[in-house]
C-alpha cells in the first residue's frame, strides 16, 4: 500500500468511526458489535503508526468517544476519563507488563497490579464535596461529559452522603453504571407486557436509563453502580490504587468484590482465566478484566497517550461464535423509524444460549458481508449478548443463494423509505407508522410539541393498543366517553386532558414544526423554518434547492424536511389536523430585530414566564437561545436554582443576567 492509497483507507475509516461513535455515544444505539468496531479502530491505529505523517487533530485515534448530547447541561471533566488500551491474547499482556519496565525503569518485583471484570455499562463521575453528592456526569468524549445528576441519584447504590469518619474535602468518584442480567430479564419481561420496544442488552438498557429527562423514569429501572476509581481528591493522601478501591469501600461505594491485588504476570493470567470462567454464573456482563499499575508514583512516571494511560490496560475475553445457515432475511422497524435487516436462522446454541435470529445491522452491513438466503454463516454473540453474523462461509455455496434486497417501502405502514447522506439506517417517513406510533405521538404532545398537559406515555399506550387513536391529528377528535375507556380515568383528569387538547389548537408555528417529528429537526431549526417560511403551507410547498438555501439548514437536514412534506400519509395527517380544528398559524416575520447575532443560555426557574416563553421572545428578536455555555455564549440568564451552567458561565466569563434585566431587553 502506497501512500496515496493509505491515506484514502485512513479518511474511509475515520469516517466509519466518527459515525459508530456518534450512534454508540450519543444516540446509545449501536449498529456494529464492540468486535467490529474494535477491529475498524485497530486497522487506523496501525496505518497511522506506519504513517505518522497522515495523522491529523481530528483522528478519532486522537480524542475519546463522541461529542455529549445537548439536551443535558455539560461538565467538564478536571481529569480527564481515558479509555482503555487492549489485550486480546496472553502475549499482548505480557507485551504490556514488558513496556511498564522499559517506561517505568522498574523490575518485575517491584510492579504490583490491581485487576477486577471489565463492566460493561455506562462511565460516570461522582462529585462530593464535604460528604455531599453535589453533581454526577456521564464520561462523554472524556473532557466533557452530560450533566445527570438527579438521574444518578435515583440509584441505590450511589450514596448521597459520605460515611463521615472517611469524609475528604473533595473526591470525584468514577464507576460503571450497570443493569444487572436478572432485572435486565426481568424488564424486558415487563415492557414485552406492555407492547414496548424490548432493550437490546443491559449495556444499552443501562445508558438508556442513565440519559432519560425524567428521573422518574430512571428511577423506575434497577440500576447499580460499582466504582472503580477517582478523579481529583482534596483532603486525603492515597499512594496506590489499592488504597483507593479500600477506600472507596469505607466511604460507601460499592466495589466488585472480585477486584484484587496481585503482584506477579503468573497471577494476573491464572486471574484472566478464573474470571473467564466465571463470568456465565456471574449476575452482570463483563468482557474482559481491567489491570492497572496499583502504585501512583509509576503511573506518573508512565503516563499517558492522547486517548489511554500507558499504566492501565484492557484484556478482553474472546467472542464465542458457531456456524448456521440462514433460513430468511426480514425487516424489523425500530421506534426511530429505523430499517434493521434481520437473518433468521437455523436455532444453533451460542455461549449456552440458542440462537435463532441475528442482526445485519444495516444495508452497507448486508451488503459489505454479501449475507445472502441459504447461506452457510458465521454467529457470534456481540458482548456475550446481541447475536450477529460475522461473516459468510463462502466456500460453501451451492449457487442456489439469493441476493436480498432492502425494500423502498415501509414494511409495516407503506410509507416511502429514504436514507440521508452521511446515515447507514434507511428509515420509513410516516408519521402514523405503527411502529413509531406511540413514540411519535408522546413528542407531538410533549412540551416542547403541541404542549398538551396531562398525556403522558402510559395513557397515550392504552389509546394506541385500545384503538383510539392511529396518528396524532385522532387526538382532536377524541371525547369523553373515548376517555373513560381508560383505565384509571375518572371524570376530572379525562376532562383536564381534554381541555388540553382544547388549548393546544393554536399553536405558535415553531411548536407545530417541531410536534410534526420531523427527523433532524429540533428546537432550533424549528425557529429557524418558522421565522423562513412563515407558514406550513409555504414550508409543504418548499423544493429541496429552497431549503438548502436557508441559513443552519444543511443537505442532510434539508433531504429530511423535504423527504416529509412529500410523503402522502403525512399530508393526510396535516389535513387532518386542520379538520380537527389545529390553526396553522402564520409566523410573523420581525421587522425589528435587536438581539440579532446575540446568544443567551437559559438556566434555573423563571418566575414571570416560562423558560419557552422567554425562548419565543429572544428569537423573535432576532437573539438565539442555546442549551448550553460556550465561548459563543453572551447572556447567560440566571433563574431560580440554576444548574451546572453557572459555574460554565463564571469560568468562561460570560454576562451573568437576572430575570427582570432579559425582560427588560425583550
Amino acid at each position: 500500500m502506497n501512500q496515496e492509497e493509505a491515506q484514502k483507507m485512513i479518511e474511509e475509516l475515520r469516517k466509519a468511526i466518527n459515525y459508530h461513535n456518534y450512534r454508540y455515544y450519543v444516540l446509545d444505539s449501536p449498529e456494529i458489535s464492540d468486535a467490529e468496531y474494535d477491529r475498524l479502530f485497530d486497522r487506523l491505529v496501525e496505518l497511522e503508526r506506519r504513517y505518522p505523517q497522515l495523522v491529523t487533530l481530528d483522528s478519532p485515534t486522537q480524542r475519546v468517544g463522541a461529542l455529549p448530547l445537548e439536551k443535558f447541561g455539560t461538565v467538564r471533566h478536571s481529569l480527564h476519563m481515558l479509555s482503555l488500551s487492549k489485550a486480546l491474547t496472553e502475549e499482548e499482556f505480557l507485551d504490556f507488563h514488558r513496556r511498564v519496565k522499559d517506561f517505568g525503569g522498574v523490575s518485575d518485583e517491584e510492579i504490583e497490579y490491581v485487576v477486577d471484570p471489565k463492566f460493561d455499562g455506562l462511565a460516570v463521575e461522582l462529585i462530593y464535596r464535604q460528604g455531599s453528592f453535589v453533581q454526577g456526569s456521564t464520561r462523554g468524549d472524556g473532557f466533557v461529559g452530560e450533566d445527570v445528576t438527579l438521574n444518578l441519584k435515583t440509584i441505590r447504590s450511589v450514596p448521597l452522603r459520605l460515611f463521615p469518619q472517611e469524609t475528604p474535602f473533595l473526591i470525584e468518584a468514577r464507576g460503571e453504571v450497570i443493569l444487572n442480567r436478572s432485572d435486565f430479564e426481568a424488564l424486558n419481561q415487563k415492557r414485552e407486557r406492555e407492547g414496548k420496544p424490548l432493550f437490546a442488552n443491559p449495556r444499552n438498557a443501562a445508558a438508556g436509563s442513565v440519559k432519560q429527562l425524567d428521573s422518574k423514569i430512571t428511577a423506575s429501572r434497577p440500576l447499580n453502580m460499582f466504582a472503580y476509581g477517582i478523579g481529583l481528591i482534596e483532603g486525603k493522601t492515597l499512594e496506590t490504587h489499592y488504597q483507593v478501591m479500600e477506600y472507596l469501600k469505607k466511604l460507601g461505594f460499592r466495589v466488585n468484590e472480585h477486584t484484587k491485588l496481585l503482584r506477579t504476570t503468573s497471577e494476573v493470567i491464572e486471574y484472566y482465566h478464573q474470571m473467564l470462567e466465571l463470568r456465565k454464573n456471574l449476575d452482570y456482563e463483563t468482557d474482559g478484566i481491567v489491570i492497572k499499575v496499583n502504585d501512583f508514583s509509576l503511573q506518573r512516571r508512565l503516563g499517558e497517550l492522547q486517548r489511554s494511560p500507558r499504566w492501565a490496560v484492557a484484556w478482553k475475553f474472546p467472542a464465542q461464535q458457531e456456524t448456521t445457515v440462514v433460513r430468511d432475511i426480514v425487516v424489523n422497524v425500530g421506534r426511530t423509524g429505523a430499517l434493521t435487516p434481520v437473518a433468521l436462522l437455523e436455532p444453533v446454541e451460542v455461549g449456552g444460549v440458542t440462537v435463532s435470529r441475528a442482526t445485519l445491522h444495516n444495508e452497507d452491513e448486508l451488503k459489505r458481508k454479501d449475507v445472502r438466503i441459504g447461506d452457510t454463516v458465521i454467529v457470534q454473540r456481540a458482548g456475550d449478548v446481541i447475536p450477529e453474523v460475522v461473516a459468510v462461509v463462502k466456500s460453501k455455496r451451492r449457487g442456489k443463494e439469493r441476493i436480498f434486497v432492502m425494500p423502498d417501502r415501509c414494511p409495516v405502514c407503506g410509507a416511502t423509505t429514504v436514507r440521508l447522506e452521511g446515515e447507514a439506517a434507511i428509515r420509513c417517513t410516516g408519521i402514523s407508522c405503527p411502529a413509531q406510533l406511540k413514540e411519535n405521538i408522546f413528542h407531538f404532545a410533549s412540551k416542547g410539541g403541541m404542549d398538551i398537559d396531562g398525556l403522558g406515555y402510559r395513557i397515550i399506550e392504552q389509546m394506541v393498543d385500545k384503538g383510539l387513536i392511529s396518528d396524532p391529528a385522532d387526538l382532536y377528535f377524541l371525547t369523553k366517553d373515548d376517555m373513560f375507556r381508560l383505565e384509571r380515568m375518572g371524570d376530572k383528569l379525562a376532562q383536564n386532558i381534554l381541555d388540553s387538547i382544547v388549548r393546544s389548537r393554536k399553536p405558535p408555528l415553531s411548536r407545530l414544526i417541531l410536534s410534526l417529528g420531523i427527523r433532524n429537526v429540533g428546537e432550533h431549526l424549528a425557529s429557524v423554518l418558522a421565522r423562513e417560511f412563515g407558514s406550513i403551507d409555504n414550508l409543504r410547498k418548499a423544493s429541496l434547492e429552497r431549503l438548502v438555501e436557508v441559513k443552519e439548514i444543511g443537505p442532510v437536514v434539508a433531504e429530511s424536511i423535504y423527504a416529509f412534506f412529500q410523503d402522502p400519509k403525512n399530508l393526510s395527517v396535516l389535513d387532518k389536523l386542520k379538520r380537527g380544528g389545529v390553526v396553522f398559524g402564520e409566523e410573523r416575520k420581525a421587522v425589528y430585530t435587536p438581539l440579532k447575532g446575540r446568544t443567551f443560555v437559559l438556566t434555573g426557574g423563571l418566575s414571570s414566564m416560562t423558560r419557552s416563553q422567554a425562548k419565543e421572545r429572544i428569537e423573535r428578536l432576532g437573539g438565539r437561545v442555546s442549551p448550553s455555555v460556550s465561548g459563543k455564549t453572551d447572556f447567560v440568564v440566571v433563574g431560580e436554582n440554576p444548574g451546572s451552567m453557572l459555574p460554565d458561565a463564571q469560568r468562561l466569563k460570560g454576562r451573568i443576567i437576572i430575570e427582570t434585566e432579559v425582560k427588560g431587553m425583550i
